[in-house]
């Protein structure tokens, strides 16, 4: 009997599973990018802060990664499915159970009458219902319960990348605003003494009403553009707080000037490498893995369950004769379940688990896409914009030059006033271009990273408690 129990233990355990062998779909992408590497760029750093250099950012990144409270919320959801998982694998083994009990009572036969009340003392230990996973059923649930824990930490993953990304971001916009405050405070310094003079001139009759009411105009323009900054620099500082979970950091400007801030070139390699790199898409096929091995589960369904309950245990009438000899008694009743009718119930649960991998499949080779073409963006961006940002400082540069020479044939009395005011207003909308050009370089060099998988050595999950 023993034999039987052990052979029937051991089946069980090392049962065959039903799901369909794992075939990694073929990625529906070019095996290249329009825009090939060039030469100098680096490969993915091993750390954030390699490719991040800057201290001050790196403070903003640092906190954000500790601190936010979604990013914690992903890391607890790695949690319950870690403890998920364990209730699923918990399941593949037998769970032995000790028990004790004591009754007291007169039982009541017919004809006879003052039969004493009698004492009964049990202990046993057992297995109750375990099921004998000859057809894989219950390894096929925690096979889906692995994959969907292991996507949960691919999913905390991906949400860091996309958290240091957005940091990176929402400091580069506070910088670009910050530099526009400033270019608009000196703007309106200037204006203003441009607006003393003209007054002084129109008083004297030297400067018409045209010319005294475009400076009022220039001024007042510079004062609404800096009211609208300063409102756009706060909003962007609680941007920032948010991110990092804590309000109460300093958030003052650095004076780093844009044009001056490199991130590390970034070489993008092959389009197959984007399925090791993107936590995302590890994250797309584990969700996948796991709706394979659902189908395996469903397809057991069809096959006899066999659940195994045994106790072995001994009873006496009073405790001191508990063990003695003679007391002891023992079950051994495998129950065998064959589905003969349930309404098309496990037809249904098949093709809702085959139709739940369908779905996985295209979300999987949709996400590849996705990632291809957030790359293949990342790349054209960063060609335009270094063609783009050349071109707009040249436009800035002659602006200067321009202002310049306004300025020097109205003192000579050859140009009007009116010639000078729109040389002041084309140079300060093309610094302001110049200044959004250069965030727009650099958060693109942030989206290059995010695209690429960001870090290759990953962090580990942190609940923040």
């Amino acid at each position: 009997m023993k034999t039987a129990a052990i052979s029937l233990l051991t089946l069980a355990l090392a049962g065959c599973s039903l799901a369909p062998a794992y075939e990694r779909p073929a990625a529906p992408i070019p095996t290249a990018y329009d825009t090939p590497a060039e030469d100098g760029q680096a490969a993915m750093p091993q750390d954030w802060r390699a490719y991040f250099g800057d201290p001050v950012l790196q403070a903003w990144i640092a906190a954000a990664l500790a601190n936010n409270r979604d990013l914690r919320v992903t890391a607890l959801r790695i949690q319950e499915a870690r403890a998920l998982y364990g209730v699923q694998q918990a399941d593949r083994l037998p769970a032995i159970d000790g028990s004790g009990e004591f009754s007291r009572g007169r039982s009541v036969e017919p004809g006879q009458a003052g039969l004493p009340v009698a004492n009964r003392y049990r202990a046993a230990v057992g297995i109750t219902a375990f099921e004998l996973d000859f057809f894989g059923r219950v390894k096929s649930l925690s096979d889906a319960a692995l994959s969907r824990y292991l996507a949960s930490e691919e999913a905390h993953r991906a949400a860091s990348l996309s958290l240091v990304a957005e940091t990176a971001t929402a400091v580069f916009n506070q910088r670009s605003i910050a530099e526009q405050l400033r270019l608009t405070e000196s703007t309106i310094a200037l204006r203003e003494a441009s607006l003393t003079l003209t007054q002084r001139r129109y008083d004297a009759g030297l400067e018409t009403a045209i010319g005294l009411r475009t400076a009022q105009m220039l001024v007042e323009t510079s004062r609404a553009t800096h009211a609208e900054l300063s409102r756009e620099y706060r909003q962007a500082v609680h941007a920032l707080g948010l991110l990092a979970g804590d309000f109460s950091l300093p958030a003052g400007t650095d004076g780093v000037l844009l044009e001056n801030q490199t991130l590390t070139p970034l070489a993008a390699g092959l389009p197959s490498a984007l399925l090791s790199r993107r936590p995302d898409l590890r994250q797309a096929e584990n969700t996948l893995l796991a709706a394979n091995a659902d189908i395996g589960a469903a397809r057991a369904a069809f096959f006899p369950s066999v659940q195994l309950t045994t106790d072995i245990g001994t009873t006496a009438g009073s405790f001191s004769d508990l063990f003695g000899s003679g007391t002891g008694n023992w079950v051994f009743a495998p129950k065998l379940t064959l589905p003969i009718f349930n309404a098309g119930r496990n037809n249904a649960n098949l093709s809702l688990a085959e139709t739940r991998k369908h779905i996985a499949v295209a979300q999987y080779e949709g996400s590849i896409q996705r990632a291809f073409r957030e790359v293949a963006d990342a790349l054209s961006a960063r060609d335009t914009l270094r063609i783009q940002i050349d071109a707009q400082r040249k436009v800035r540069d002659a602006d200067r030059d321009r202002q310049r020479l306004a300025e020097r044939r109205y003192d000579r009395g050859v140009a009007n006033y009116l010639e000078m005011l729109e040389a002041q207003r084309s140079l300060f909308d093309s610094e302001q271009e110049y200044i959004r050009l250069q965030q727009r370089r650099l958060v693109n060099a942030v989206e290059l990273y995010k695209a690429l998988g960001g870090w290759e050595t990953q962090p580990e999950a942190d609940t923040g408690s």
